[in-house]
């Protein structure tokens, strides 16, 4: 339960980022469920979508504006920016990219505190 409780401080920029990109995963994972409903049977009902839509498309552009600012105060470099960015695009990958940012020591005291080895490739 601790787990939960520190998931839901948002007292630092890096849980702040944490939550938003997580929620955009659960966002878009809503918004898939909906267009199943909507195109598999053949007489689909759009209810999911016209929910999941626009809720997904708000926490999509609070995603993004976290990620700037978070790049800006946590200094992060572009390729990490452009990196944070792009994973709001594919499925679930906000949730891949804050994986890597706190394991490569980018998220601050989110991170593990020493980058793992193949940090490198990506940075």
């Amino acid at each position: 339960m601790a787990g939960m409780t520190n998931f839901f401080n948002l007292s630092s920029t890096a849980t702040r980022f944490r939550f938003i990109a997580v929620l955009e995963a659960f966002t878009w994972l809503g918004l898939l469920i909906g267009m199943a409903f909507k195109y598999i049977p053949a007489d689909g009902n759009e209810i999911g979508v016209k929910i999941f839509g626009p809720i997904h498309g708000g926490v999509f552009v609070v995603y993004l504006a976290i990620a700037v600012l978070t790049a800006v105060k946590l200094k992060w470099d572009v390729k990490a920016t452009l990196l944070a960015l792009v994973a709001a695009f594919p499925p679930f990958g906000t949730v891949i990219f804050e994986i890597w940012a706190a394991r490569t020591g980018r998220l601050a005291e989110l991170s593990t505190g020493r980058p793992v080895a193949d940090a490198k490739v990506l940075s």
